[in-house]
This record gives C-alpha cells, sequence and structure tokens, in this order.
C-alpha cells in the first residue's frame, strides 16, 4: 500500500472489472510494484499546485499550473542562496522532461538568500526560461549600500527620497552585465551574468504595479491576466512603482537600503475562484505602512482601534487578504499586527533556515500569527519546523560519488556533472534532510497543504490539511 496525494500523477496500465484501476508504480526503478485504486478516486485533471522548498535559510517556491503537456507553466519564485532549488528542479522535473525550459524565474529582490540558488540553475544548459522577473533594484558590481543600485535622490516637490535607475528591460540587463564587463566576486552581477550567457533565457523585465498588464484597475502578471481565461490569475501588488512629472518610473525609499530592497519585493496574489495566496517576499513594517497608506490613500498610519483603523484594513482587505499567506521575511518579527489583521489567512507558511543569526521564526512572531489569523485554529507551516534530520551520511552514495569522480577525465557530459553536483549537494546537507518541504494543492473549490511526516511509513508519509468554503462562503476545515 502507498498513500498519494490528491493531484499526484499515476502511470495508469488498466481498469479491472470492479472499477479499481491498475497502476505501475515506480516502473523504471529496481522495485516496481503493480497497485491499484478506486476509479472514482483519480482525475483526469490536476489542481494547481505550489511548492515551498526547504532551501534553509531563504526563500524558494515553485508554482505549477494546472494545465498538462505544453499548456503547462513552471514559474519559480526565489531559489534560496544555495543547490536546493536546482537539485529538485533536475528530480521533479527530469523525470519526465527532456527539455527543462520553465515559463519565469522571479527574483522578488535583490538578497542573496533568495537570488543566489539561480546561479547553478542558470549556469546549467539544460534549464531555460522564457523570462526572468526582477523588481528593478539590479545591483551594480560595486561596494556600498544605495551606490548598488545607481543612488536615490529627493525629490523637490515632496521632499521624498526616490532610486529612479532602475532596470526595467534586458538592455539595462545587458549594459550592466553583459559578457565581458568585469563584475568580479559579486553575487548578483555573477547571476544576472550567467543568465545572459545562457541561451536559453530569453527576456529580463521588472514586474510591479506599472509593468505588467493592466485590467479592473490592478496589475496582472502578463499570461496570467483574467482576460487570459486560465480560470485563475496572478495579480501584481508590489513593488508599487511611482511616477514622476515625466512620466519616468521610479521606487521609493523606505528606509535603509536593506529595507528598501527588501520592502519592494515582487508580492505576487494568487487568484483561483474563492482561494487567494500571497507571496509576501520580505516586506518589513515600515514597507507594510506604506503599502497599507498606498492602497487606501491614508497619509499616515491611524491609530490602532480607531475607526479609521478598522476603515484602513476593510479597504486594504480588497487588494491583499488571501486565504494562504507566505509570510513576509522567513517569520521576522518586524512586521505590523496591521497588515496580518488586512491579509488575515487560514494559514502561513514560513520559508527559515537553520545556521542563521535572525532566529527565523520568531516566537513572538508566531504567538501573533496565531493571534491575528482567521478562525479558531490557523494553521502555521514552517520549512524550518517541519523539518527533520539524519544521523548518518548515506556510505553507499559516498562510494558511489567517488568512483564517477575518477572517470570524470573520460567524461565532459553535462548531465554527468550535474548529478555529481546534486549528489554532493545531498551529502554536504548530511545532517537535514527534506522532511522540511511544504506542498499546497487547490483546483480553487478545496485546497489542500501537506507536509512530509518524519517516521511515516509507505502507507503513511503525508500529514495533510483541507479547506472548502461552506455555504456561506465561509473558509473551514474539512
Amino acid at each position: 500500500m502507498r498513500q498519494v496525494l490528491w493531484g499526484d500523477w499515476l502511470n495508469v496500465d488498466g481498469e479491472e472489472a470492479d472499477g479499481w484501476l491498475r497502476v505501475n508504480w515506480a516502473p523504471n526503478s529496481d522495485n516496481p510494484e503493480t497497485l491499484f485504486i478506486p476509479k472514482d478516486h483519480t482525475s483526469d485533471t490536476r489542481p494547481l499546485e505550489i511548492i515551498f522548498l526547504d532551501v534553509g535559510q531563504g526563500d524558494g517556491a515553485v508554482l505549477i499550473t494546472p494545465e498538462q503537456d505544453d499548456g503547462e507553466a513552471i514559474i519559480v519564485i526565489d531559489a534560496g542562496d544555495n543547490a536546493n532549488m536546482h537539485t529538485f528542479l533536475s528530480k521533479r522535473f527530469g523525470a519526465y522532461k527532456d527539455d527543462l525550459q520553465f515559463h519565469a524565474a522571479i527574483i522578488t529582490h535583490p538578497d542573496e538568500d533568495h537570488y543566489g540558488g539561480f546561479d547553478s540553475i542558470f549556469s546549467t544548459p539544460r534549464f531555460g526560461f522564457d523570462i526572468v522577473y526582477h523588481n528593478g533594484l539590479a545591483e551594480r558590481p560595486v561596494s556600498g549600500t544605495f551606490e548598488k543600485v545607481g543612488g536615490h535622490a529627493k525629490d523637490a516637490a515632496t521632499g521624498t527620497s526616490y532610486v529612479s535607475d532602475l532596470a526595467i528591460g534586458k538592455p539595462q540587463i545587458e549594459a550592466l552585465f553583459a559578457d565581458g564587463i568585469d563584475v568580479g566576486s559579486f553575487v548578483f552581477p555573477n547571476v544576472m551574468q550567467a543568465a545572459l550567457k545562457n541561451p536559453k533565457i530569453k527576456d529580463f523585465a521588472i514586474l510591479s504595479t506599472e509593468h505588467g498588464v493592466k485590467e479592473n484597475q490592478r496589475t496582472w502578471m502578463p499570461g496570467f491576466a483574467p482576460s487570459d481565461n486560465r480560470g485563475y490569475s496572478i495579480e501584481v501588488v508590489g513593488p508599487v512603482v511611482e511616477l514622476d512629472g515625466a512620466g519616468k518610473p521610479r521606487l521609493r525609499k523606505i528606509g535603509s537600503y536593506g529595507e528598501t530592497k527588501n520592502g519592494h519585493s515582487v508580492l505576487l496574489r494568487l487568484h483561483y475562484e474563492k482561494f487567494k495566496v500571497l507571496f509576501g517576499g520580505d516586506l518589513n513594517d515600515k514597507a507594510e505602512k506604506f503599502l497599507l497608506r498606498h492602497y487606501t490613500g491614508k497619509i499616515r498610519m491611524p491609530q490602532k482601534g480607531s475607526d479609521a483603523y478598522r476603515e484602513m484594513i476593510d479597504e486594504a482587505a480588497k487588494w491583499f487578504r488571501s486565504d494562504i499567506m507566505k509570510v513576509c521575511h522567513h517569520g521576522s518579527e518586524k512586521v505590523t499586527d496591521a497588515f496580518l489583521e488586512t491579509v488575515k489567512p487560514a494559514a502561513f507558511v514560513i520559508s527559515s533556515g537553520d545556521e542563521e543569526g535572525h532566529v527565523h521564526p520568531r516566537p513572538d512572531l508566531l504567538g501573533r500569527l496565531g493571534k491575528l489569523g482567521r478562525g479558531d485554529t490557523p494553521v502555521i507551516l514552517s520549512t524550518e519546523l517541519q523539518r527533520s534530520t539524519r544521523e548518518k551520511e548515506d556510505a553507499e552514495m559516498v562510494d558511489s560519488l567517488m568512483r564517477r569522480v575518477m572517470k570524470l577525465k573520460d567524461s565532459s557530459s553535462s548531465n554527468t556533472r550535474e548529478k555529481i553536483m546534486s549528489d554532493i549537494w545531498d551529502l554536504g546537507r548530511s545532517n537535514v534532510s527534506v522532511y522540511g518541504t511544504i506542498y499546497l494543492k487547490t483546483d480553487g473549490k478545496r485546497l489542500v497543504t501537506a507536509f512530509r511526516i518524519e517516521t511515516g511509513s509507505d502507507k503513511k508519509k503525508w500529514f495533510t490539511f483541507e479547506y472548502a468554503f461552506d455555504a456561506s462562503d465561509a473558509l473551514h476545515l474539512v
């Protein structure tokens, strides 16, 4: 017996007279099996899937659309700062795709624990992307803070400072990072240069409230607007780009350089019938206050508990209210109750890791999430808290790896090097297993979140939460 999740692909080999389907389980493995499942437990359609990958300290998610074959779109939203995402993409999609050409890579902002993992992906010839999106802040190969993004200047009319030297499209990226430009050891420039060198990466563009498809007074990710008639859509709610008097796009200086580049993360809000999922990037308290004021027209934040405060929450909810929220900045405490009340999700997903000095997720933040989430028992899922450890290395993998390394002189295959890279990374993580990854699946009518049970068997290896709307449109756990 094997436990499968809703939406898992099955290799069906025929139907029995009693209505059960024969399934070829792991046909290419050393231990293939024939299993059976009731036909009425299966479907020819698939749900939309979001995988919040355990990338350690950092963010990395993969959105897989419900279309099949050539209609499927795969979007990688951040990639952590290590090879975890590279390994996952190779194993998950390499099993059934010869051509790993994905729709989009999204670098939500230039923090290394969000974009560093793209280096090995962009450098691998097997991987390609139709477009690489970013928030417009392209860090130059220079030292400093705001100097990295061309500096900032004060608007004489308003007294507000802005970063105006944004990278809008591919020409700006090429001008900064083209092959032949010495980018030294600066990480972001090297990642972008690797992307430019990869012929399978076709385009680059800023993704913001001013750079997308405008419909119904909202901004949508190109190809995923309501008019594209996919049945679901992806809204862009940040970064909020403001135009100067000449119509030039710019990003407001929110605070320090770190607060500004984090606060202008690409923010996405997935709409699928009644369900909504918010990807919160690395927002901080200053950025959240700016967003709340911007979307409600408030000049300043109203006093908590006042009528004006409640009016602001209700108005901002039209833009941010979601059923699932990828928590901002790995579970940092530097968030506002007002923004959490605005989103008010039934479930929170936190991406964080070990060996970092920020104590993410913060214990005090976890308490606030439970207090301000939707319903009596909001669910909090964390890649770090859901992760288990393994006690020792895999000796067989060590031996196999060493034999293949010895043969490298006789083989220059990129596939060989890629597989060895994967195994080296597995060994390097010998004290941390892969049980932290969180799966989300929805068809717009029901939504399931799942993670692996640490000591689970083949019969019971997943722990799941299922959500649905009742007759009064209230969301509840099934």
